[in-house]
């Protein structure tokens, strides 16, 4: 097994996780198996209790572990299924230790954190890389592992100090060790500032690593007699000095690196210039062209409670851009804050009321994200009231799926004190009722979590149809309540339909409005398997209605089943390109990336 360390220095928010991304991409189309690790230093267990305004989005993979947004770009862009374990934690690491000293494994020693905690780090690393993550058998080639935070912050020196020792623990030519640093450019002087770099890497050395591989950040390309001076004050050879300057969209960066040699200088640090090939990034180069061309917008209407701030939001800003890249369209996010749409705002701030209803009613299509707590609700009610009574394309994840169905009971059926539970648990009609799965006391890991099986009740439904006739579909779930199944042939017989529900039949997983263009709410959230080259399906739904294509995209895929072999559905259909309602390009996905947030979403 081979090892890559991305590390960061200087300041927070370099972008170390699309750089690791990226190089696991590189590596990957060099034709080597990667698999990734993320280590977080933070005290948590995991990112499950952390409110978004924190630490962005929790991402939710397929044995239920909530963890943090960067594994979601390793999956989007390596196509690969991560476990809970290759995200390491602080608090993972301090726990499995104090159990053991529980149990006496200790044999009296005084535990302390060089060796036993640092020992921890190195065992855990070394176990989880040979786990496969690619749906093959057998270990990966290589394991690139991001280590969060700065070089320098406290919480980060007992990793620091245990991958010390794993380099030398597994020998030269097994691990290679890239610092992505800032390289500033001062308005004053106009120059490009190399002692933020010189520091970080003095910093880095003293705490017994060296790097390989310098990735420098900066507004432009480096310049030669600044790569120069890194290169003698660093001791990094000048070609193992790469620039990552800012590009129009972040499918760039593995290009980048490609131009610059990166994979050469990886591969001769890991003794593999013989094994691997030249990199084929032909699809994925071709896919960023098409991104970088787009110019016809379609506008999706993002009503939620977060949105200050787009990581909230990551993995849908990046099923929304998937889907809007095989449709052909330039997509262009318009951010409602649920709040907004209110009657309170409207009395208290008529200007903010108004603004935020004119941006919903300029909408192609509308997304209710998932959330917790009712701050913002009734906005959300609002919306989807707008959506099915307008014919606006809608699609309601989670919570939004609940909501979609309280302003169905109280419009359709009448019922005007219809709620969930979680807002009103007095309430005369509950229409979404706490799960009995979950645990009212302990917040941790107690909801309905990861990947479970939706089956189709309605074969003739938008779903079904987008899913390529798939019989069932294995979707991430991250929630505690649900839609009240008691109440279920009061709102089928008003006319919403139930077409996907779990094997008891009590779970409702996909709702639909037959008569509606695109009203389609569900319960787990697509967006985390969603990839490039794969759009998620009900995504892609959305934008194609939306941009006046969901005839055409319902046409050619209820045509092409997408069974596996074994008869299980992945959930995921190849997709075509459209262009104007017309399939222009098939597109198999092979290979995936990942984009940092906000890039190629103008706001």
């Amino acid at each position: 097994m081979k090892y890559v360390l991305v590390t960061g220095g200087v300041v927070s928010g370099l972008g170390k996780g699309v750089t690791a991304s990226s190089i696991g991409l590189l590596l990957k189309a060099c034709g080597l198996r990667v698999t990734s690790i993320k280590i977080d230093p933070y005290l948590n267990t995991d990112a499950g209790t952390m409110s978004p305004f924190e630490h962005g989005e929790v991402f939710v993979l397929d044995d239920g572990g909530e963890v943090d947004l960067d594994l979601g770009n390793y999956e989007r862009f390596l196509d690969i299924k991560l476990t809970r374990d290759n995200n390491i934690t602080t608090g993972k690491i301090y726990q499995s230790v104090l159990e053991k000293e529980r149990r006496g494994d200790y044999l009296g020693k005084t535990v302390q954190v060089v060796p036993h905690i640092t020992d921890a780090i190195q065992e855990w690393i070394e176990r989880v890389a040979f786990i496969p993550v690619d749906g093959k058998e057998g270990p990966a080639d290589v394991c690139v592992i991001e280590l969060g935070g700065t070089i320098g912050d406290i919480e980060s020196m007992p990793f620091i100090e245990a991958l010390g020792q794993f380099s030398y623990h597994v020998g030269p030519g097994n691990f290679c060790l890239i610092h992505v640093s800032l390289v500033p450019v001062l308005n004053v002087v106009g120059e490009q500032k190399t002692k933020p770099t010189q520091h970080s890497v003095r910093g880095l050395r003293g705490l017994g690593l060296t790097p390989n591989i310098l990735a420098c950040r900066s507004t432009k390309a480096l310049e030669e007699n600044v790569k120069a001076k890194l290169s003698q004050f660093c001791h990094v050879a000048a070609e193992n000095i790469l620039t990552l300057y800012d590009v129009p969209n972040i499918w760039h960066i593995p290009l980048l690196l490609r131009d610059q040699k990166a994979h050469e200088a990886i591969l001769k640090g890991l003794n593999l210039l013989g094994v691997a090939r030249e990199p084929d990034l032909q699809e994925w180069t071709a896919r960023t062209r098409v991104y970088d061309i787009l110019h016809e917008p379609v506008r999706i209407a993002m009503v939620g409670k977060y949105t200050g701030l787009s990581d909230s939001y990551l993995s849908v800003l990046k099923a929304l851009l998937h889907a809007s890249v095989a449709c052909r369209r330039k997509l262009v996010v318009e951010w409602v804050a649920a709040g907004d749409l209110e009657d309170v705002t409207a009395k208290e701030a008529p200007d903010v009321y108004k603004n935020a209803w004119d941006l919903l009613k300029g909408s192609d299509g509308v997304l209710v994200p998932g959330g917790f707590g009712d701050r913002g609700v009734q906005g959300k009610i609002l919306a989807a009231k707008y959506a099915r009574e307008n014919k606006v394309p809608f699609l309601g994840i989670c919570l939004g799926m609940q909501i979609a169905v309280i302003e169905f009971a109280r419009s359709a059926l009448g019922l005007h004190d219809a709620n969930s539970t979680e807002f009103d648990p007095e309430t005369s009609h509950p229409c979404v009722i706490f799960m009995p799965e979950g645990s009212k006391t302990h917040m941790g890991g107690t909801m309905r979590l990861g990947s479970r099986r939706t089956y189709f009740k309605v074969l003739n439904c938008k779903s079904a149809k987008l899913y390529s006739n798939a019989s069932f579909v294995d979707e991430r779930h991250r929630h505690r309540y649900e839609v009240n199944p008691n109440m279920v042939p009061q709102f089928e017989n008003a006319g919403l339909s139930f077409v996907g529900r779990d094997e008891t039949g009590q779970r409702m997983e996909i709702i639909e409005l037959p008569s509606h263009p695109y009203f389609v709410g569900t319960q787990f959230h697509p967006e985390f398997k969603s990839r490039p080259g794969k759009p998620s399906a009900l995504f892609l739904g959305l934008i194609a209605a939306a941009s006046g294509q969901l005839d055409a995209v319902l046409q050619n895929y209820s045509h092409e089943s997408k069974l596996l072999p074994n008869g299980i559905s992945n959930g995921k259909p190849s997709v075509k390109t459209y262009q104007n309602g017309n399939a222009i390009k098939s597109s198999n996905g092979s290979l995936n990336g990942v984009y940092s947030n906000g890039n190629g979403v103008h706001h």
